[in-house]
């Protein structure tokens, strides 16, 4: 079966998608309709910006977005049997399968990019990656921390994030270390995703995605909060609303696809970040780069 992932936040890069607007017609035609919905020149920053002017959270999430999705569309012979995306990319899934329309995606995206922005200025809160420890010693070493820390991005075996705020974060990077980590180390981004912290964005983006039509899609989405294939749209909605303060099951989403037949992953958008957690999850995965 043919499953297709796709990348969120932190894979941007400078030129993204310069070679799709300048080869196709159709993905064009995307480019500049996304322009309209959001109101300012997201291919200039895409094709010519700088890395800061990337890294700004109202242009990151949609530009990867518009990356993966005018990409698949873009696609000869693109028939997915089954999705996921990794955080930002279950939006650009849920477009994929069929769920949400490319505007309604698009909106939910940049709506999504400024609600976390606000929430991000309430407390300091960062993310720190943790690598060479068991899952469950990163769970009992969160949960033995003073104030908000917890596991948010399952990337695979050996790999975590965790997220909260970031007095926390950095005691538990140190207590990770003392438990056997070969790293623990703070991320550059600019807040606590996946956690507690972003319930005040959650609470602004439920009231978007309630206000947006799913319809039933032409192949399941293996979700972030339940790691199992979804295909109806209410659960689906339901699901994505918790995505925000939930943790990333993408090591579990991966391992269950393939348990329900996946045989090749196919990336698409920017980086290739996917293939290789892939590749790590299980060794004898099949993956590609769109």
């Amino acid at each position: 079966m043919k499953a297709y992932v796709f990348p969120g936040q932190g894979a941007q890069f400078t030129g993204m998608g310069k070679d799709l607007y300048e080869n196709s017609p159709l993905a064009k035609e995307l480019f500049e309709k996304a322009n309209e919905i959001l109101g300012f020149r997201i291919t200039d920053i895409m094709f010519e910006g700088t890395a800061e002017e990337l890294k700004e959270t109202k242009v990151t999430q949609p530009a990867v977005f518009l990356h993966s999705i005018i990409l698949a569309k873009t696609l000869q012979d693109f028939k997915p049997e089954m999705v996921a995306g990794h955080s930002l990319g279950e939006f650009s899934a849920l477009v994929a399968n069929g769920t949400l329309s490319f505007e309604d995606g698009l909106q939910l995206v940049s709506q999504r990019a400024l609600a976390m922005q606000k929430a991000c200025e309430i407390k300091p809160s960062t993310m720190a990656a943790v690598l060479g420890l068991a899952d469950n010693i990163v769970e009992e070493v969160c949960a033995s921390i003073d104030g908000i820390v917890v596991a948010a991005n399952y990337n695979c075996p050996g790999q975590l994030v965790i997220s909260g705020e970031t007095i926390a974060v950095e005691k538990a990077c140190e207590a990770m270390k003392s438990a056997g980590a070969k790293r623990a180390l703070l991320l550059p981004v600019g807040g606590a995703f996946h956690s507690p912290m972003m319930e005040p964005a959650r609470e602004e983006l439920a009231a978007a995605i309630e206000a947006t039509t799913f319809s039933t899609p032409i192949c399941p989405v293996y979700q972030n909060v339940t790691a199992s294939a979804v295909s109806d749209p209410n659960e689906i909605k339901k699901n994505l609303i918790i995505q925000l303060t939930a943790p990333v099951k993408w090591t579990q989403s991966v391992q269950q696809m393939i348990a329900d037949g996946a045989t090749l992953f196919t990336e698409v958008g920017p980086g290739k970040v996917l293939a290789g957690l892939i590749g790590k999850i299980d060794r004898e995965a099949v993956t590609a780069n769109a």
